[in-house]
């Protein structure tokens, strides 16, 4: 099932643990404790979304945490039409029901490390969740490095050679958008989006290994961005092991 603005405080937290990582060469593993990946799929159409949405916001100064805002497109048939979402994001929830044996999706939904399926405005049982991520041990390390011709993607070694490999997945995202909602439940709102995904693939597989990754900049060029994060999780929509962002600093974005 695998598919095809200034920067954030967060981000600099992640640019440090990146470079950190690059400098300790092939001692990565265990080293860098990687943020917790909270995912939560919306919709500009969504009233029950806008708690939801304010508290993604809140997390993105967590340097603990690395938050993803999805927009699915299923709200655009009831009177606006999301200038955010995407099928690859309402592809993505569908397959995380799949795997979860969910018999439909939902918003405001938030998925915590591949594992955790939560009531998106619910903020002690979301918090709740995320905390109990944070202690689990079975992590590897990811870092990120860019050039003006590519993207480099480094992922240490697991002890666990027995375990599923792992998807890894490239996410492009901006860091707000703005968005005048002129129809819909949220007629008539201004609501500003945080660490927006405009576009997201999977660009490799990860099997206990270590394992560079080399993406030429030319091929990743799609939706506007100023960010990138990538996500290695088990089985394509699974656990989650791995996990880094990286703004843009250098180099203007690909648009």
């Amino acid at each position: 099932m695998l598919p095809a603005m200034t920067p954030f405080p967060v981000a600099r937290a992640f640019l440090l643990a990146a470079g950190l990582a690059l400098c300790a060469g092939p001692s990565w593993a265990g080293q860098l404790k990687r943020p917790v990946v909270v995912e939560l799929f919306t919709s500009q159409g969504c009233a029950s979304c806008v708690p939801a949405d304010a508290l993604l916001a809140k997390l993105t100064k967590r340097p603990d945490v690395l938050p993803l805002s999805l927009s699915v497109t299923y709200w655009d048939m009831l009177g606006w039409k999301d200038t955010l979402a995407s099928e690859a994001n309402t592809r993505r929830q569908k397959a995380y029901a799949s795997v979860m044996g969910r018999s439909a999706v939902y918003t405001p939904q938030m998925i915590v490390d591949g594992t955790d399926d939560v009531v998106g405005s619910r903020e002690p049982q979301v918090l709740a969740a995320i905390d109990k991520r944070a202690h689990d041990g079975d992590d590897i390390s990811v870092a990120l490095h860019e050039t003006k011709d590519e993207l480099h993607i480094g992922l240490g070694a697991s002890s666990d050679k027995s375990a599923q490999p792992a998807t890894v997945w490239l996410f492009h995202m901006k860091g707000q958008a703005t968005v005048a909602i002129g129809g819909g439940e949220n007629d008539g709102r201004t609501m500003t989006y945080h660490n927006v995904v405009g576009d997201l693939r999977a660009v490799g597989q990860w099997k206990g290994d270590a394992l560079s990754i080399d993406l030429p900049r030319s091929a990743l060029e799609g939706l506007p961005h100023d960010s990138v994060a990538v996500v290695v999780q088990r089985g394509g929509y699974g656990h989650v092991v791995g996990a880094a962002m990286l703004p843009h600093p250098d180099f203007s974005p690909y648009n």
